[in-house]
């Protein structure tokens, strides 16, 4: 069993996209998701590394069809338990074999890029997706953010000094991950180095997903539900904003399969 396997084993990866930080991200996600099959009524959707089922059900409960790829077995249990119409099987974002090219209206990326640590298996990954996408279709993928991590881990757990001795900070704070973290952590011009080297892709936006609701967690908790309703309000009305992504925990690129002429 890998450590990734061994993590998701025990994380609870639907009860954090159901609490009030994580509701956020979900909330922000779907009405994007939403926005591009606005005028695709019957679309097929790909939700690859699918985890417990969060976005691949309540999209299916929307009528669309829905098929779930997932690398843990855990989590694909739990999303099979369900007994919803996705169609869910076990695969690997780095290989999408079972599915033909030119299939998917929209694909999903929304777990894959947090657990790849080198530019070579990101650019994979895409290029799958993007194989697997209808010519003009939509591809959705979601990265976990540096700046966030640096913040979060290095200076509010107080081991910055300590891991720009050992290698996990850059000179400029760049974390630097590998298998055993679990996480990697990119910023927009890694985001963009992933796409030029797939091709075959053009950003039609890049958003930020949970914007500040990840560094509010306690405070979000605390929030009477009126106000948790403005500061959602606040977020869709700011989650475009460039000089706001970067901070955001995670962001999630929405790119259009390029047409061959």
């Amino acid at each position: 069993m890998t450590e990734l396997e061994k993590y998701y084993n025990k994380f609870n990866e639907d009860k954090r996209l159901t609490r009030r930080h994580g509701n956020v991200e979900f909330i922000t996600s779907m009405k994007y998701i939403q926005k591009y099959l606005e005028k695709i009524p019957d679309a097929k959707i790909l939700d690859v590394g699918a985890g417990t089922g969060r976005y691949s059900i309540a999209l299916a409960e929307e009528g669309y069809d829905v098929t779930a790829v997932e690398l843990v077995k855990y989590n694909l249990g739990i999303l099979k338990s369900k007994r919803s119409s996705v169609k869910a099987f076990q695969g690997n974002a780095l290989k999408l074999s079972r599915f033909g090219e030119n299939i998917f209206d929209m694909t999903l990326l929304f777990g894959p890029m947090y657990h790849l640590y080198c530019l070579e298996d990101k650019v994979t990954a895409l290029r799958e997706a993007v194989r697997v996408t209808k010519e003009g279709g939509t591809i959705l993928v979601a990265y976990c953010m540096n700046e966030y991590c640096v913040i979060t881990h290095a200076f509010k757990e107080n081991c910055a000094k300590e891991c720009r001795q050992n290698g996990k900070l850059t000179e400029d704070f760049h974390s630097v991950s590998e298998e055993k973290d679990l996480y990697d952590y990119v910023r927009i011009e890694d985001i963009d180095m992933v796409n030029q080297a797939a091709g075959g892709v053009e950003r039609l936006q890049i958003i930020a997903a949970d914007g500040a609701a990840d560094y509010l967690r306690s405070v979000l908790n605390a929030m009477d539900e009126e106000t948790y309703q403005l500061f959602i309000q606040y977020h869709l009305a700011t989650c475009e904003r460039q000089d706001l992504i970067g901070a955001s925990a995670h962001t999630v690129d929405i790119l259009r399969k390029i047409p061959k002429v």
